[in-house]
């Protein structure tokens, strides 16, 4: 009897796990040429799942196009590939958006002749059908025109003359017989393009099942999206030994599991009790190398929790001297899968690097949890908007700040500050501190804390953009629900909106290419001549 095979070809939704792959099939498909940062491309799946594809042969990726929703006065207006994608990660998508656009198309050269790009193109027709949108819109790429501009009257005859036949483009004229057509010429839409010459054809594909004289009006439905997170305000206090400073962390995992918490996130240097029970005075860095011997241990004693526990434990922060011998400050993020991840201070107080010698980390990034994408920017890191706004581009919609301060004031900064990072970035932002003192050990002399679940200042949220806080100087556990769909709600519906209205035609964050796992956005090289490429 016949046995089916399993399918060897198939194209689906993309995932966070696919990042990797498809990386390498754009480095592949674009030889010589920038590629996206991991950040980016993940951007591109959290801010809008459904509308990422990947072909996958063979276990193997060797196609994949992103989009995004956006309204059509911007989709059909004249614009840039840097503006209109949100420098690539995808964070201009409005779930009201009317039109798909597309932000990148790229295409394994070696599988020439299975038909990836048709397949990937009818996906996204498919997607822009199931959502009653108006159609597909996107900047195509011309790398034929700078080889026969001489022949031709402008970017706008060269268009005219491929579509006619006349000439051959292997972008456009790829997309021509995919059913688009072309409403004009984007300028400078990407400057580095030197093949194009910085022009692409507005390229656009209309939804024969919609009325284009039908006014449309897309709601965001106020559905549920329930998370609990819990926040330890922690006492900070002398132990005798290892074992009953993991005891007393434990009792904080093991309520917050009772209550069924998704999250909790323990202060910044909570770790440093176990320079309590040191025998001797330690200096600065004598105190460092004791934290990196207990770095081990203590990663795998969160870890156990979170698994033990069913609970994603936000590790509040640890001194330690790292893999490359600097010394920093880490917070420790141990997910109830059982992965671990880490993420750096990038901004050590003046404090931290006299005393310390606590040197900043070079990336901040999103971490993929069972909730969605999360971020960590730990105390100080909060003070700074860049941060944020990055870990919200690829994503996030909670932030969790690990803090130590010693008084109000500092207390206030870092307060007043993430409360700024939640409004402008419409998203969840929760503190921990903490309290109490530690003698005999540096920089814990004193405490001053009042931990909290921040939200958004709009009406589905918290009166005062609080949901949840803790008493002042108190060692306690405060735990609220939030709702995701919330954000989601109020970044395309809500009273302002501000990531929406931001103006990426005046302004962007431009991260440091030399930067791990970011070699910066796109558009600053040619994305490669080869088709399908573009839109």
């Amino acid at each position: 009897m016949f046995k089916k095979s399993p399918a060897t070809l198939e194209v689906r939704t993309a995932v966070p796990d696919d990042v990797p792959g498809i990386l390498t099939l754009i480095g592949q498909a674009y030889p010589g040429f920038g590629n996206y940062s991991a950040g980016q491309v993940s951007g591109q799946i959290n801010n809008f799942p459904e509308g990422q594809f990947v072909a996958v042969l063979a276990g193997e990726i060797v196609g994949y196009c992103a989009s995004s929703r956006i309204d059509e006065a911007i989709a059909l207006s004249s614009h840039d590939w840097a503006t209109i994608t949100g420098n690539g990660f995808g964070s201009r998508h409005d779930a009201t958006g009317d039109w798909l656009y597309g932000i990148e198309m790229a295409v394994d050269q070696r599988q020439r002749g299975m038909r990836i790009g048709k397949r990937l193109y009818e996906a996204r027709r498919v997607l822009a059908e199931r959502l009653e949108l108006r159609g597909i819109v996107f900047g195509g790429r011309m790398p034929g025109y700078a080889k026969v501009k001489a022949k031709v009257d402008g970017p706008d005859d060269y268009l005219a003359r491929v579509a006619a036949g006349e000439f051959r483009d292997q972008v456009i004229s790829f997309q021509l017989g995919n059913g688009f057509k072309p409403i004009g010429v984007l300028p400078r839409y990407l400057p580095s393009d030197k093949a194009s010459e910085g022009f692409a054809a507005h390229m656009v594909w209309r939804n024969p099942y919609v009325d284009p004289n039908e006014p449309v009006a897309f709601r965001v439905p106020r559905d549920v999206e329930s998370v609990r997170l819990a926040t330890v305000q922690l006492q900070a206090r002398a132990v005798k030994d290892f074992a009953e400073f993991v005891q007393n962390v434990e009792y904080f995992v093991d309520v917050a599991a009772d209550y069924r918490s998704d999250f909790v996130v323990f202060p910044e240097l909570f770790t440093m009790s176990l320079l309590s029970f040191e025998k001797e005075d330690l200096s600065p860095m004598e105190a460092i190398d004791r934290m990196t011997e207990h770095r081990e241990p203590i990663v795998q004693e969160l870890s156990r929790m979170a698994l033990r526990y069913n609970i994603n434990i936000i590790g509040g922060s640890h001194p330690t001297r790292t893999e490359d011998g600097s010394i920093q400050n880490v917070a420790y993020v141990c997910l109830r899968d059982g992965s671990v991840h880490a993420q750096e201070k990038i901004h050590p107080t003046p404090n931290e690097a006299y005393w310390w010698k606590i040197k900043g980390g070079s990336s901040v990034d999103v971490i993929q949890t069972d909730i969605g994408p999360i971020g960590v920017l730990i105390c100080y890191d909060s003070e700074f908007p860049e941060l944020a706004r990055r870990l919200v581009d690829e994503g996030a919609r909670i932030i969790f700040v690990p803090f130590c301060t010693d008084n109000r004031q500092g207390y206030m900064r870092v307060r007043y500050c993430a409360q700024a990072r939640a409004i402008e970035n419409q998203c969840f932002v929760v503190l921990s501190g903490n309290v109490g003192n530690l003698p005999g050990v540096d920089n814990m002399d004193i405490q001053y804390a009042q931990s909290c679940i921040l939200t958004p200042c709009d009406f589905p949220f918290a009166r005062d953009g609080i949901a949840a806080e803790a008493s002042e100087n108190i060692e306690t556990l405060t735990i609220a629900d939030v709702n995701l769909a919330d954000l989601t709600w109020a970044r395309a519906e809500g009273t302002v909106r501000n990531l929406a209205d931001r103006r990426f035609d005046l302004y962007r964050i431009d991260w440091n290419r030399s930067a791990p796992r970011d070699l910066g956005p796109p558009e600053e090289k040619p994305r490669g001549s080869k088709a399908p490429g573009g839109g």
